[in-house]
């Protein structure tokens, strides 16, 4: 695809305005527990530039509450909730007991263990370090943890939730790091956030100048280059 001036400056314009959408949905999940930052990027393809977005899988700050509900991953690792939409990994955070006792995410999704969606009733609840969970002293189940590879993109779906790609893999036990008790933050800088969004308007007016010193040469050449010499 041959590439011109206002080509160029078109593409630039979508990039920053894609680049804008991802650093204000970053923002805006500052405070969302595990919610992990994505990165906008282009790459050239078939001779024009195309727009991705990937994901920051880096690990968020923890911080402990105590409580026997909250759950935390340490390393780069995904619990397994079953939604409507299908499975979904997520980093946990505030877990809950439903109403037919089963463990579940804070919006509802139940967690899946080696067995599926895992009963836990009502009794006293314990969950180790390898993701085996235990009620009144005696296992259930093993949370299903599982990992990605590092290239495979991993889209978000609402706050906490993102849909795994066709390459997952189970952690092995020994590999895992589930910390009860633990909330992990989320993983966006928000004073870097707020210094790219200055960056990225300040790029977005640079281009849409640009656009319009463009359209003044075209102008330009059409009204007055073709004109007779008087």
């Amino acid at each position: 695809m041959p590439l011109n001036g206002m080509t160029s400056a078109s593409s630039a314009l979508r990039y920053w305005e894609r680049r804008q959408e991802v650093t204000a949905n970053n923002l805006a999940n500052v405070s969302t527990d595990g919610f992990k930052a994505e990165r906008a990027f282009t790459m050239l393809m078939d001779g024009g530039p195309v727009i991705g977005t990937a994901t920051d899988r880096r690990v968020g700050a923890m911080h402990g509450t105590g409580a026997p509900l909250d759950v935390a991953l340490g390393t780069d690792s995904f619990l397994v909730a079953q939604t409507d939409s299908g499975e979904r990994f997520t980093r946990g955070g505030h877990l809950r007991v439903d109403q037919a006792g089963f463990l579940a995410d804070q919006n509802g999704h139940r967690l899946l263990g080696d067995n599926g969606a895992i009963a836990v009733g009502a009794g006293p609840l314990s969950i180790d370090g390898q993701g085996g969970v235990s009620v009144g002293g005696k296992l259930v189940d093993h949370l299903r943890i599982e990992g990605a590879p590092n290239n495979v993109g991993l889209a978000h779906e609402g706050g906490m939730l993102l849909v795994p790609g066709a390459t997952r893999t189970i952690v092995p036990l020994e590999q895992r790091d589930v910390r009860q008790g633990f909330v992990e933050e989320s993983n966006v800088d928000s004073l870097g956030g707020l210094v790219d969004m200055i960056s990225v308007q300040r790029a977005y007016a640079a281009v849409e100048k640009s656009i319009s010193v463009l359209d003044h040469i075209r102008e330009t050449a059409t009204s007055q280059l073709g004109r007779p010499a008087t």
